[in-house]
């Protein structure tokens, strides 16, 4: 346990440097405007990534005063400013101002995706038209790259809209998963990349016609289009509600439409109009749930295990409250030494403790951040 301590006591002792280096680069970019050139090669870092750096040194120093003090006490290092302040570089001084006072009081215990997520809710809310404007936009930059790689691979990227690679990524990993057997050699990775070229290429293991379904939580004023909140993408973060409308009512989509109370964010409706209503006890633990419920993993429920709270050969039992939804990994975790997973009937709060005796708290899903 002592160990443990003093890692983190010298990761805080590192975002405290990291904070100095970034407050010596903003006062430089303040006299010139060739900074990034010289940084990278007294770095020995790309252009590019002296060019963020820059970046990221002006927004703190200048426009997010309270992340920048975050950073400076060491509660957040640079990754964490950076995914506070990547979102909000396109916003408005007094926008960029409320988020800042907002995002403080939600540091604690965040990785740098769950912070990314976080300040995209607020975003939202402090700007929802904005926000709205701005995923339209960005629609218009969609493309595909190839990325040369080593050893004779290379990386495929498509920038997509977030409801056209969510259904594409589903879709491959339920093909892949179907191939696994006794016989089957390849892991789910490699399986994922084959039926992926399948797919793209046409090739003869395409096994087409294979419905991916992915959840959108969207609350019922907006649906109706008397509001326009944020929805919900699980596995993703917030959406412009827009687009959640406009997945709700696609008579061809393969969205699942989840319509919550506007007052605490529970499902009060599942999409009966096109889809069967969830006939059994796993597939609402999965509407509830919406992502794999251990603290910072946001992979959705559709894709994880539905596992027995309390251990079925303990007398643990198959209802909504005993069942909690966790990807494989994590749900294999729960099982290894030293770890354990406390889960509050009454609040829904599960609090994981690690072999070193730190413990980890995340509460139920809601479409508010």
């Amino acid at each position: 346990m002592g160990e443990i301590t003093e890692i983190i006591a010298l990761e805080r002792q590192r975002a405290r440097i990291e904070a100095k280096q970034y407050q010596a680069i903003a006062a430089l970019a303040e006299q010139r405007d060739d900074v990034a050139e010289e940084l990278a090669l007294g770095l020995s870092i790309t252009v590019h990534k002296a060019q963020r750096m820059v970046a990221l040194s002006i927004m703190l120093a200048h426009r997010l005063p309270a992340t920048f003090a975050a950073m400076r006490r060491g509660d957040i290092d640079s990754a964490k400013a950076a995914a506070i302040a990547e979102p909000t570089a396109w916003l408005s001084d007094e926008h960029v101002r409320q988020v800042d006072v907002l995002m403080a009081e939600r540091l604690a215990g965040r990785n740098p995706g769950q912070l990314r997520r976080t300040v995209a809710r607020v975003v939202h809310r402090v700007d929802p038209d904005g926000a709205a404007a701005r995923a339209q936009a960005r629609r218009r930059d969609r493309k595909v790259e190839l990325l040369p790689g080593c050893d004779s691979m290379s990386t495929l990227v498509a920038d997509l809209p977030v409801e056209t690679a969510s259904a594409a990524y589903t879709r491959v990993d339920r093909l892949a998963r179907r191939l696994r057997g006794r016989d089957e050699t390849r892991t789910l990775d490699q399986l994922r990349a084959d039926v992926f070229a399948d797919i793209i290429l046409g090739s003869p293991g395409d096994a087409s016609g294979a419905k991916a379904e992915i959840f959108v939580y969207v609350d019922a004023k907006t649906l109706a289009g008397a509001d326009d909140q944020p929805a919900e993408l699980a596995g993703y973060g917030p959406i412009p509600g827009w687009l959640a409308r406009q997945i709700a009512y696609d008579p061809g989509s393969t969205w699942r439409r989840i319509v919550t109370d506007p007052l605490d964010g529970q499902p009060i409706d599942v999409g009966r109009q096109r889809y069967r209503p969830p006939a059994s006890t796993d597939r609402f633990v999965r509407v509830r749930d919406r992502e794999c419920r251990f603290p910072g993993c946001h992979r959705p429920a559709q894709l994880g295990d539905n596992d027995h709270h309390r251990p079925w050969g303990r007398h643990g039992r198959t209802d909504t409250d005993q069942l909690i939804n966790y990807c494989r990994r994590h749900h294999r975790l729960k099982d290894k030494t030293g770890w354990r997973y406390d889960l509050d009937i009454e609040t829904g709060v599960l609090t994981v403790t690690t072999p070193s005796g730190k413990r980890y708290r995340k509460a139920p899903a809601r479409v508010s951040g």
